[in-house]
């Protein structure tokens, strides 16, 4: 497997096999490299014509083919039959000066791997001629070559051949040279008229040979060709060229790039060779549908790319903008037809930052987001690495950026998870909501049991979601979540207290004796240990805990009716209580209410008379972070306690854009 380097053509860079870990350019390298054109950037270059690029072609494929001959595969000029009878008969005939010189002159280069100059050396045809009149008896043949000699040693012959020589050695070079001007004759008249009253014998000689009409009319021609030579090849702002040449399918490509659209492609070092590795949504390349994966790049607005290395490309692409044109040796592996992907919503369960991977091909390309945010998948076509856009950032966000696939990200946490099994201590299967000292407290003890099974082994990566307006009719429950002495009771007991034809919190279920009164179905639902048990069965129980042998908890059935008279039902639950929760057909909003930092905590605590020890905030604050940790991903919305009246307000806020906004709910819960 070839050693490949890589780079983005929009403006990174990457190296290595595996994970590209080495050093590059102030990071890591990494296997695809974008490259682009900054805006602020680009000269503008000569522009290119067409006989220049094609002759760059046929030099590229002339230099494979040449790399495919075998190696020492000669000509040998002594060979040849007619060449042997000559030196087996030297004073018959006419003697060959390329013979004389050498028997063993070493072998020659195939005259096919050779461009043949045709340039003519005037002294050794008349030394040719002199030699084939003297071997000539016949005096009309003699007079014949007395004839071509006489024409030879004319100086008008002379200097066209001299011209000839020097047209035949232009027209060798991989381009014809680039003319200065179209304007040579007017330059020519304003000479003229600049020595005209010159007195100087250099001077006399100038005018005298400027103001020659063969002259003239050879700047004429000159400006004619020039003119036509200047000229921009007209280009439409994209199009695509397929030229057959030497045997081998070449295009060449134009690209507008506009200042504030990347190009938007990766390339990689495959040999010598610059190869695009990944096209990206939302660039110039994607939406002009003319570059592929695989595409050989030789060459890109006149500038040689095969040889170079991705940071040199992207060196080179930095100072281009407007019309790209690109010279492709199209993949071998075809164009696949279009696809039409249908873009998916998915909720992050996960933090990602690509600075920190080292498996993201190309990390200048790599889209960060944290656990909660919500991504706009708009393709999977390499399964590994999706392209995508954070919701809200698509205005700031040109280019679709790499997140990891879920399969990939699955089975890479997977292994993390067996290499760091042994080192993870044991989780306890119960958590306490209050504390063991505090016995008149009530307490709920929520078991892990049965509703956290898989819990431990599962691996978080996307959900995929889908926009949902809550019918006026049908609220969703709220769900507040956090840590003990974090506020969440107080602001439930507000909003039933200030709103109580809107707000009201679910009759949970026990199995203890009611109480003088106490009411059924406005206190408690009291039943009996056997039906509350079968309910639990059931997964009807939201949350369920036992107290003082006395079983209670909160059912889907009670939260239902409070829906069911049109106000919304206010939870306050244990993040344990949320898978049942999320699994029902409630569709709760879910909000975690986190503390604020230590000293503020114990300032908001002190204004309702407790003192808590430092230990106990400390407690509190590590809680909270636990919580976040284990089941942040399924929040839909947090608010720092920092005060009292901004929390009232803004959790005020959220409920109220419930009616107003469609929210991001998971996909199975409108199936």
């Amino acid at each position: 497997m070839h050693e490949m380097t890589s780079s983005h053509l929009n403006g990174h860079v990457g190296d290595g096999e595996g994970g590209g870990e080495e050093e590059m350019r102030g990071g890591s390298q990494h296997r695809e490299m974008a490259v682009d054109c900054p805006g602020e950037l680009g000269s503008r270059t000569l522009p290119v014509r067409r006989s220049a690029q094609l002759e760059r072609i046929r030099q590229h494929q002339e230099d494979l083919r040449r790399r495919r001959e075998e190696e020492g595969r000669q000509l040998d000029l002594n060979a040849s039959l007619r060449l042997r009878k000559l030196s087996q008969n030297p004073h018959v005939g006419i003697d060959n000066p390329t013979f004389l010189q050498d028997s063993h002159t070493p072998q020659q280069p195939a005259l096919g791997s050779q461009h043949a100059q045709t340039v003519l050396e005037l002294e050794e045809l008349l030394q040719s001629l002199k030699q084939v009149k003297g071997c000539l008896s016949d005096p009309q043949s003699q007079s014949d070559v007395e004839l071509v000699l006489s024409l030879l040693q004319k100086a008008d012959f002379q200097s066209a051949l001299r011209i000839h020589n020097a047209v035949a050695n232009s027209m060798h070079r991989p381009s014809p040279p680039y003319p200065h001007t179209h304007q040579a004759l007017q330059l020519t008249m304003e000479v003229e008229g600049l020595v005209q009253s010159s007195q100087n014998k250099d001077g006399l000689e100038l005018q005298s040979l400027l103001s020659d009409t063969r002259v003239q009319a050879l700047l004429v021609a000159h400006d004619g060709v020039a003119e036509r030579e200047m000229q921009l090849e007209p280009v439409s702002p994209a199009g695509e060229t397929v030229t057959q040449w030497g045997g081998e399918t070449v295009k060449i490509v134009r690209i507008e790039k506009a200042r504030d659209i990347p190009l938007g492609a990766t390339v990689r070092n495959d040999m010598d060779s610059v190869v695009i590795s990944r096209v990206v949504r939302g660039g110039a390349a994607e939406r002009s549908g003319l570059l592929s994966v695989g595409d050989e790049i030789l060459e890109i607005n006149g500038v040689e790319i095969r040889g170079k290395d991705v940071n040199q490309v992207f060196d080179i692409l930095a100072d281009m903008h407007g019309i790209l044109t690109f010279v492709l040796i199209p993949s071998t592996e075809g164009k696949p037809p279009p696809i039409k992907e249908t873009v998916i919503h998915v909720k992050a369960h996960f933090d990602y930052d690509p600075s920190d991977d080292p498996y993201v091909p190309c990390r200048e390309l790599g889209l960060s987001f944290q656990k909660g945010d919500i991504l706009h998948i708009i393709s999977q076509t390499d399964p590994n690495w999706w392209q995508a856009y954070r919701d809200g950032d698509e205005e700031n966000q040109p280019l679709a950026g790499l997140v990891p696939g879920k399969s990939f990200q699955q089975q890479r946490e997977a292994m993390k998870q067996t290499i760091e099994e042994d080192k993870e201590p044991e989780k306890s299967g119960k958590l306490w909501c209050a504390k063991k000292n505090k016995r008149k407290r009530k307490k709920l003890l929520y078991n892990a049991h049965k509703n956290e099974d898989n819990d431990i082994e599962e691996i978080l990566t996307y959900e995929e979601m889908a926009l949902y307006h809550q019918p006026a009719n049908r609220k969703r429950p709220i769900a507040l979540i956090g840590p003990l002495s974090c506020g969440q009771a107080e602001l439930k007991q507000r909003l039933v207290n200030s709103q109580p034809e809107r707000f009201a919190g679910a009759v949970p279920h026990t199995t203890r004796s009611r109480r003088d009164g106490e009411s059924g179905a406005r206190d408690y639902h009291f039943v009996s240990r056997q039906a509350f048990e079968a309910e639990l069965a059931a997964g009807k129980l939201i949350e369920s805990g036992e107290f003082e042998k006395n079983l209670y908890g909160t059912s889907s059935d009670s939260v239902r009716q409070v829906i069911n008279t049109g106000k919304i039902c206010l939870l306050c639950l244990h993040t344990q209580s949320l898978k049942i929760l999320r699994s029902s057909d409630l569709k709760p909003y879910i909000i975690f209410i986190a503390p604020p930092s230590q000293e503020r905590l114990r300032a908001l605590l002190a204004k309702e008379n407790k003192n808590p020890k430092p230990e106990e905030l400390r407690i509190v604050i590590e809680k909270a972070r636990e919580m976040e940790q284990s089941c942040g991903h399924l929040f839909d919305a947090v608010i720092v306690n920092t005060d009292q009246e901004k929390a009232y307000s803004e959790l005020l806020r959220l409920i109220n854009k419930l009616d107003t906004e469609p929210q991001w709910v998971p996909c199975s819960w409108l199936r």
